[in-house]
């Protein structure tokens, strides 16, 4: 390496490293922007990679990236209205639904949970097969001019005052005015500059793999009918949550139109009650611990996996930093909590968000120091402490049914809000900068209501405190929970049959009690006026009608007709 730019390299405005579905997108949104950009990735697409169910957050961040970056194909992930842009290898999720598990008890339909995803006005969440998106979105990058270069894995990277020099494990020289390290756990800036750290809440370690074979759950358990839930619960993701773990259920062929037959299964467990089996092989450990779930067990009686099973260590950890001069670590280059809730993808597309945004000034201004990028920073180890906090939380809730009845409500509560507030903000911002600045108090969850954040913190403070072997002090910490919950006057009423033993929440979203002055949707007083502003109903509800035709699959399918990139 060299005290300075070598002469004769490639030169770049942004070098990124790896190119998921975090690097892939930063690229096209950079290259449709005039950037020159390149792109490092040390395998090749198409490859298995997991992060596959869809959130209201992610979907609507998605169209906020096609919006304000003017960049179409950033939306095509966001719902099944796109099936016909995208395939119908994925998978769709009308649902995040959850069965608590106790060890050898058949499944008691009252300890579920489902909670229904919106149809409208988007259409319905889908499971993405990532392999299969990712080298989508690599391909549209390469076709809005970024260079990628796959099978080339980067051996070094100097970071010069002038700026950044990399070279590839053939020894080739590239330089670039800034770095953003893409690569996940493994990042190289982050080892290279000391910053991995494991200083969390969170204790899981992961197995997982693609099967085929795996049954609706209504078939080999309960039906649709007993539990009362509005869909079958193959028709979105499945959660089976028991003490010490939980197992996704995220299947791709679970729609009428489906054409993979493929279903994503992994199991987490806290490694301090479910040490690392190391005289099993993965297939024989994901076996012996949902052996003591009998319903668990007979849904994965004739299933078999397509691919050898993956099995890590803990699965946590973060950075002491996110940004240095010249570079910055993206999303799970930064650090991951656990595969719960779904949050990862919402980090990567919000900081992608903000990451090219800061980007496209420090071009124009020449500043690529960290000061300029701290934002960036901010926002991402903010979104991983509250991450950390919402499973740590889960997770010991569900050592007890009546601990995660009450608790599921408080991550139901902070994804509402972050998904209105994301969305109300992109309909109303008047630029890029204007909606970048409305969301910079969003913390992942709570859509930055400080109310919101107070309560979040007592119910996070009981739940570490409570003694789940303690019937007693259970009983105490849920009476203090819905005390603290009832006293948040702009809980939706849905929220509160949750805490009075329902089990799902209505499928039909437009309802009369929406418009109530206090806990409908627009709310009153310091809540009607963080989420929406001096927006009145009229005008809020008919940007909702104008989104609702536009996202329509007739609409899209125009448009498909009209635009699309077809080879006629």
């Amino acid at each position: 390496m060299h005290s300075s730019l070598s002469e004769g390299t490639s030169h770049y405005d942004v070098a990124i490293i790896g190119s998921g579905i975090g690097g892939s997108t930063l690229a096209t949104i950079l290259a449709r922007q005039g950037l020159r950009v390149i792109v490092f990735e040390a395998g090749t697409h198409p490859r298995f990679t997991i992060g596959e169910s869809m959130i209201l957050e992610t979907s609507e961040v998605m169209r906020a990236l096609a919006k304000f970056y003017d960049v179409p194909e950033m939306a095509y992930y966001s719902s099944e209205n796109f099936y016909d842009y995208i395939g119908t290898q994925h998978g769709v999720k009308r649902h995040f639904s959850f069965l608590h598990h106790l060890p050898g008890q058949p499944h008691d339909p009252h300890r579920s949970l489902q909670a229904v995803i919106p149809r409208l006005p988007y259409g319905h969440e889908i499971h993405i097969y990532r392999q299969d998106c990712d080298a989508f979105l690599t391909a549209i990058a390469i076709s809005y001019g970024a260079d990628v270069l796959q099978n080339t894995p980067v051996q070094a990277i100097e970071i010069l005052p002038e700026g950044v020099e990399i070279v590839t494990e053939k020894g080739a020289h590239y330089g670039a005015d800034y770095i953003v390290d893409a690569s996940g756990m493994r990042s190289l800036l982050a080892n290279q500059m000391g910053w991995r750290h494991r200083n969390l809440k969170t204790h899981t370690r992961t197995l997982f793999t693609h099967m085929i074979d795996v049954p609706c759950y209504n078939r080999i358990g309960l039906s649709q009918q007993a539990y009362g839930h509005p869909f079958r619960l193959c028709e979105g993701t499945l959660h089976h949550v028991f003490p010490g773990g939980w197992l996704w259920v995220i299947p791709f062929n679970n729609h009428p139109r489906a054409t993979n037959p493929l279903c994503s299964v992994g199991l987490q467990l806290d490694p301090r009650r479910y040490p690392l089996r190391a005289d099993l092989s993965p297939e024989e450990e994901f076996y012996a611990v949902i052996r003591q779930f009998p319903d668990i067990e007979k849904q994965f009686r004739s299933a078999r996996a397509t691919r050898a099973w993956t099995r890590t260590d803990r699965l946590q950890y973060s950075a002491e930093h996110v940004v240095g001069d010249r570079f910055a670590l993206l999303a799970h280059a930064v650090g991951f909590i656990d595969p719960l809730y779904s949050k990862g993808l919402y980090v990567t597309h919000m900081s992608i968000m903000l990451v090219a945004d800061l980007l496209l000034k420090a071009r124009r201004t020449g500043d690529y120091s960290a000061a300029a990028f701290a934002p960036l920073e901010t926002l991402t180890l903010r979104y991983l402490q509250m991450h950390d906090q919402l499973v740590a939380g889960s997770l010991k809730s569900w050592s007890h049914p009546r601990l995660w009845q009450a608790y599921a409500v408080l991550w139901l509560l902070g994804a509402y809000l972050e998904y209105v507030k994301l969305t109300v903000t992109r309909l109303r911002a008047s630029s890029r900068s204007d909606y970048l600045a409305q969301l910079s108090e969003l913390r992942l969850a709570g859509g930055g209501f400080p109310p919101f954040f107070a309560l979040q913190e007592e119910i996070d403070g009981l739940i570490e405190e409570v003694n789940p072997e303690d019937e007693a002090d259970v009983e105490r910490t849920v009476k203090e929970m819905r005390r603290i919950f009832d006293s948040f006057r702009w809980l939706p009423s849905a929220f509160r049959d949750l805490l009075n033993g329902k089990n799902h929440l209505p499928n039909n979203k437009l309802r009369a009690n929406l418009l109530n002055q206090t806990d409908g949707f627009f709310g009153d007083g310091a809540y009607r006026q963080h989420f929406f502003g001096d927006a009145t109903t009229l005008e809020l509800i008919g940007k909702a009608i104008a989104e609702q035709a536009r996202y329509s699959r007739p609409a899209l399918r125009l448009h498909r007709r009209q635009w699309a990139r077809l080879a006629w």
